[in-house]
């Protein structure tokens, strides 16, 4: 779609004062997928040359927020970690085709705060942290689950730039388990929740998104009974946090997060009915 209020495009490398209408240009298939009337101008960040994925000495991962879906899921592949099937998994939970997937980035996904948004699952799943870098240089560090405050709504203040997410290498080297629920066939997610299975002291993280409007990751320092688990998921997930949309009632996505969750906890705990 053309945006028919912009009327220029700048370098991100260039210095230049942020200023009402600005905006931020990754890959452009939100911005330029439907009229964005307040835009008058956006920074493109193609140019900045930032490594897509930084795998460090110490095990964790870096996924720079210019990161396309396509990159991170070659990676994936070719990952040797317990989590690696997590990153296909969650890429193919776009359903986009083969030309979104070479231009959608990890950061958009993330900075649209999307209920659905696949790489907010991921990165919350697997204990995430954003790097943040503000106009004058400052930066700050702040967990994915935090990041994301609502339905479209995100912990960014104006003219705030999302430079990258790190996963830890504990996280990675985590067994963990995928579920997800659309109404529709081909359809966005309804429900998708994330379990990680720590094998060095045997916690488990269990992470809902999509059914609720932000990212909620419950950590259990043993896996949790049956009724230990859908207490906890009770406690701190209010009525009002899960989502209602086109895609689902809240009382459906209410009901297939608790399922989907002890789906989960039955694979990682290998059926035990505790």
């Amino acid at each position: 779609m053309d945006l028919n209020t912009v009327v220029t495009v700048v370098d991100a490398r260039r210095r230049e004062t942020w200023q009402p209408g600005d905006a931020w240009l990754g890959g452009g298939t939100y911005l330029f997928s439907e009229p964005q009337p307040h835009l008058r101008r956006l920074v493109d960040l193609s140019r900045t040359g930032w490594d897509a994925l930084d795998l460090r000495d110490d095990g964790s991962l870096e996924i720079a927020a210019t990161c396309t879906i396509a990159q991170l899921y070659r990676f994936g592949r070719t990952l040797q970690a317990q989590a690696a099937p997590l990153f296909a998994q969650c890429c193919r939970a776009f359903l986009a085709s083969f030309k979104i997937w070479n231009m959608a980035t990890v950061g958009g996904n993330l900075c649209n705060g999307l209920p659905a948004g696949p790489m907010i699952s991921l990165t919350a799943a697997l204990d995430g942290e954003c790097l943040l870098q503000a106009q004058d240089g400052s930066r700050r560090r702040v967990k994915v689950t935090d990041f994301i405050t609502g339905a479209g709504r995100k912990d960014l203040g104006p003219g705030e730039l999302l430079r990258s997410v790190t996963l830890p290498g504990r996280a990675l080297g985590c067994r963990t388990a995928f579920r997800q629920a659309s109404l529709y066939g081909l359809g966005r997610s309804g429900a998708l929740v994330i379990g990680a299975l720590d094998p060095v002291d045997g916690s488990m993280a269990l992470t809902i998104t999509a059914s609720t409007v932000r990212p909620f990751r419950l950590w259990f320092p043993l896996p949790p009974r049956a009724a230990e688990l859908r207490d906890a998921i009770e406690a701190a997930v209010d009525d009002d946090d899960w989502f209602d949309d086109i895609h689902g009632l809240p009382e459906w996505r209410r009901h297939m997060g608790f399922r989907l969750a002890e789906e989960i906890r039955r694979e990682l705990t290998r059926g035990d009915a505790r």
